[in-house]
């Protein structure tokens, strides 16, 4: 195989949560230019479209899958929606969260149990489902997105920051658990990037250039920034590299 081809994605099949908007639709288009069929996954269904239409004009066959994903009891029957269309996923890609902004001593149970669900346990209980199948063909790929906040603490985050900081272990620990059966399981952790998550931040030009500031680079991230990293953890090119995360961050946390 050539050092290119390594990172072509013909022929595969990824499934992305998160895919209505931000993170998750920049990367289920970048996976589809590579060459996969894309399930494309969320609550939205309106926004869901949109990203089909991209995902389609990518040449690629594409579906989309209207769920919810703060309940990780429904993980097997969303994980048979999601191979429904296009067939068992080859790469599953975790870009759905949830970032409720309260201040420590506000938050609740409620909202404790639905950020973590959401950023933590679905990713893990999705990803078991959808194993197995990987197992049969004796090739996989889950890559999980973690935060600068798996290892910063940042105002108002608690149960975000407790739920990516888990992110980043169990990565390890999926790696540990499926990689010997040809399933690599890695993470991304973007910085600034602007996104419906984000808004909050970007809103605000003074934090946004302060942010930028704090890069190595100067700038902040743009979503474009996170597509070669993504192609070449869920390809071949990264078949001897499991449990690693991978900062994208222009530096921030070098700095």
């Amino acid at each position: 195989m050539s050092v290119l081809n390594q990172f072509s994605l013909a022929g595969r099949v990824a499934a992305v949560t998160g895919a209505s908007s931000g993170i998750g639709q920049s990367l289920a288009c970048a996976l589809a230019a590579a060459g996969a069929d894309v399930v494309a996954i969320g609550r939205r269904e309106s926004a869901l479209a949109q990203t089909l239409t991209l995902i389609e004009k990518e040449g690629q066959h594409g579906a989309a899958v209207s769920c919810e994903l703060s309940q990780p009891e429904d993980a097997d029957k969303i994980a048979r929606q999601i191979s429904l269309p296009l067939g068992s996923p080859d790469i599953l890609i975790n870009a759905a969260g949830v970032n409720l902004r309260e201040p420590a001593d506000q938050v609740s149970p409620e909202s404790w149990r639905q950020t973590v669900d959401l950023n933590l346990a679905m990713p893990f209980f999705l990803a078991q489902a959808l194993v197995p199948a990987m197992v049969t063909k004796g090739w996989g790929r889950v890559l999980n997105i973690a935060s600068l906040q798996s290892v910063r603490a940042f105002a108002n985050s608690v149960p975000y920051g407790a739920s990516k900081g888990g992110i980043v272990q169990l990565t390890r620990a999926m790696a540990e658990a499926w990689s010997a059966e040809g399933i690599n399981c890695n993470a991304i952790t973007p910085g600034f990037f602007e996104t419906p998550l984000t808004k909050a931040v970007f809103d605000d030009p003074a934090i946004a250039a302060k942010n930028a500031e704090q890069t190595a680079i100067g700038r902040n991230g743009v979503l474009s920034d996170l597509h070669g990293a993504v192609i070449f953890l869920t390809s071949a090119a990264s078949d001897y590299i499991t449990g690693q995360t991978l900062f994208i961050d222009g530096g921030f946390t070098a700095k």
